[in-house]
C-alpha cells in the first residue's frame, strides 16, 4: 500500500508540473492577446509566430527522443549551421537543390552517428560527447565559410522551400506537423519507441531484458542529428543564405520546448506515455 500511495503522489506531482507548464503558456498567450490586441491575434501575426517557432519545434522533436533516454544533445545548434553550410556548398558547386539538401541531411545524420557511438560505445557522458560535437561542428563550419555567409545565387528557387505557402499556411509549418506525426507514431506505435522509454527509465534493467540499449541510444542521436539538419536547411532557405553563426543557443530552446511539451529531464517519460517503464523497472526489479 505504501508503494501504491507513493506512485499516486508521484503521478499527481508529475501531472501538476506538466499542467503548470502548459498553463503558463496559456497565460502568456492570453496576456499578449489582451496587451497587444487586436494585432496579436491578427492572421499575419499568427503566421509569423508559427514561422518563428517551427525551427525550435523541429529541434524539440529530435531532442525529445534524446531526453527520454536520459541524455541531452548540445550539438544541435551547431548542426543547424553545419548542415546549412554543407547544403550551400554543394549547391553553389553545381549540384541541384534536391541533391544539395539530401547531402545536407546526410551530414547531420553522420554527425549524429558519431555522437551516438561516442556515447553508446565510447561510454562518454552525453553532455561531454555532444559538447565536443558542438565545438567540432561549429569549428568546421567556420573553417569552410571563413566566417562569411554563403548565398544561393545559382539556385533562386531554393528559398521557396521555406518561404512558400500552401494557401495561408507556410511550408515550414506543414513540415513541422508532418514530422510531429511521424515522431508520435514512432514513440507510441513501434518497438523502437518502447525501447526508447525503457532505456531512459532504467538502462541496466532494459539491457538485462534483452533490449539493444547501445543501438537505441545511437538511434536517438541519429534522429536528433537528422532533425537538426532539417531545421538547418529550412532556416537556410528562409534566410536565402547559409550563416556560419546561426543556431547559437538553439539547443536550450529545444530542451525548454520539449520539457514544456511534457518530456522529463530525468528520462523514461513523455507526455501521455502509454508505457510507464519507470514504475515497471524501478518498483518491481
Amino acid at each position: 500500500m505504501g508503494k501504491g500511495k507513493q506512485n499516486v503522489k508521484k503521478i499527481s506531482r508529475d501531472s501538476i508540473q506538466k499542467i503548470a507548464a502548459l498553463l503558463s503558456l496559456v497565460v502568456l498567450i492570453v496576456f499578449f492577446s489582451i496587451a497587444a490586441a487586436p494585432n496579436f491575434l491578427a492572421p499575419q501575426n499568427l503566421i509569423n509566430i508559427m514561422m518563428q517557432t517551427t525551427v525550435t519545434g523541429i529541434l524539440a522533436l529530435g531532442m525529445t527522443f534524446v531526453l527520454i533516454t536520459g541524455g541531452i544533445d548540445l550539438s544541435i545548434g551547431s548542426l543547424i549551421a553545419f548542415s546549412g553550410v554543407i547544403t550551400a556548398v554543394t549547391i553553389t558547386n553545381g549540384m541541384s537543390p534536391v541533391m544539395g539538401s539530401i547531402i545536407g541531411l546526410i551530414s547531420g545524420v553522420i554527425l549524429g552517428i558519431i555522437s551516438g557511438l561516442l556515447i553508446s560505445k565510447g561510454k562518454l557522458p552525453p553532455f561531454i560527447a555532444t559538447l565536443g560535437m558542438m565545438m567540432f561542428a561549429r569549428g568546421v563550419t567556420l573553417l569552410i565559410t571563413e566566417g562569411t555567409p554563403l548565398y544561393f545565387q545559382n539556385a533562386p528557387n531554393f528559398k521557396y522551400l521555406s518561404q512558400g505557402k500552401l494557401g495561408l499556411v507556410p511550408y515550414p509549418v506543414i513540415y513541422f506537423i508532418l514530422l510531429a506525426i511521424v515522431s508520435h507514431f514512432i514513440l507510441k506505435k513501434t518497438v523502437i519507441g518502447r525501447y526508447i522509454f525503457a532505456t531512459g527509465s532504467n538502462e541496466e534493467a532494459a539491457r538485462l531484458s534483452g533490449i539493444p540499449v547501445d543501438k537505441v541510444k545511437t538511434f536517438v542521436y541519429i534522429y536528433s542529428g537528422l532533425f537538426a539538419a532539417i531545421a538547418g536547411i529550412i532556416l537556410a532557405a528562409r534566410l536565402n543564405s547559409a550563416q556560419p553563426t546561426v543556431g547559437e543557443g538553439y539547443e536550450l530552446d529545444a530542451v525548454a520546448a520539449a520539457v514544456i511539451g511534457g518530456t522529463s529531464l530525468v528520462g523514461g517519460e513523455g507526455n501521455n506515455s502509454r508505457y510507464n517503464y519507470r514504475c515497471i523497472y524501478n518498483e518491481y526489479p
